[in-house]
């Protein structure tokens, strides 16, 4: 990963920088950061410097270098990033689009109706996030991927079957249920996941409980209790992050008042807004522009 920093002169970039490989991205920060609360998109993080734990509600999930991550769902969590020995933080990630991901779980589907080559992946609902080790296969893969990104015509052409075959590694792993239950439309995590994806879109619209179980076809309770053991949130605590991580990014990146802000992401009363963003980024919307 360092070395593709240097190819592409990346030693000073402080965030994310897409690659030329669809759905990949390159992260470099060049020191550690207290924990902080963030929004993680769906997909597998692959670390290749220094550390990271996730805090999800009573939840700890730690990964760093030999391990990944995998995210069924976005989720709103809070991060803390470790250094070693004074080096920058690197990793990938790999957003899995549905097209993907619907070909190979067919494939793997069809190959389980027919043989015992793989296990089953569990029915049981889960949460949705999982670190896990980089098995020999993987790891080849991934240094596979690594390698084609020092050279942009073969990034462009041989990247995305090498994205496919991370994705096949994961499928079949020890989380790949993960990903699996995400392309079972009738399944709780399937619809979990759609009425997330509203959430993320429609954020600045009126959303309510009963509207979103009606969307997942579940009852109110049985609704609650499916996202709580998917996010480690109610929905509506779920939804509040969302809108102030929204806000936030409206903020920093193109310079909003924190009453505009406010109201692109749904809120009706610009003091409620100031005193939810403070109490969860521990900072004022004002801050962010000095």
């Amino acid at each position: 990963m360092q070395s593709y920093a240097d190819f592409k002169s990346l030693n000073m970039l402080e965030g994310s920088r897409k690659t030329l490989i669809p759905g990949v991205s390159f992260y470099r920060v060049s020191k550690a950061s207290g924990r902080q609360p963030l929004l993680y998109q769906s997909g597998i993080i692959v670390m290749g410097q220094g550390h990271k734990e996730i805090h999800l509600g009573n939840e700890t999930v730690c990964y760093g270098p030999g391990d990944f991550l995998v995210l069924g769902v976005p989720l709103p969590l809070e991060c803390e990033a470790f250094s070693e020995n004074g080096l920058p933080i690197l990793g990938l990630s790999i957003n899995v689009n549905s097209t993907l991901l619907h070909k190979l779980v067919n494939l793997l589907a069809d190959e389980r109706a027919q043989s015992e080559g793989y296990a089953s992946p569990t029915s049981n609902l889960d949460l949705g996030i999982k670190s896990e080790s980089i098995n020999n296969a993987l790891d080849d893969t991934i240094k596979r991927l690594l390698h084609v990104l020092h050279n942009d015509i073969e990034a462009k052409i041989i990247g995305p079957a090498l994205v496919e075959e991370i994705v096949f590694r994961v499928l079949t792993g020890e989380n790949g249920h993960i990903l699996f239950d995400l392309a079972r439309h009738d399944g709780h995590y399937a619809r979990i996941a759609k009425v997330l994806n509203r959430m993320h879109h429609d954020y600045a619209q009126s959303i309510t409980v009963e509207g979103l179980a009606e969307q997942a076809n579940m009852s109110i309770s049985g609704f609650h209790r499916a996202f709580r053991q998917v996010t480690m949130e109610t929905p509506l605590q779920y939804l509040k992050k969302v809108r102030l991580s929204k806000a936030k990014e409206l903020i920093i990146s193109e310079g909003l008042r924190a009453n505009d802000a406010a109201m692109q992401v749904g809120y009706i009363s610009p003091s409620q807004f100031s005193r939810e963003f403070k109490r969860h980024f521990n900072t004022t919307p004002r801050s962010l522009l000095n």
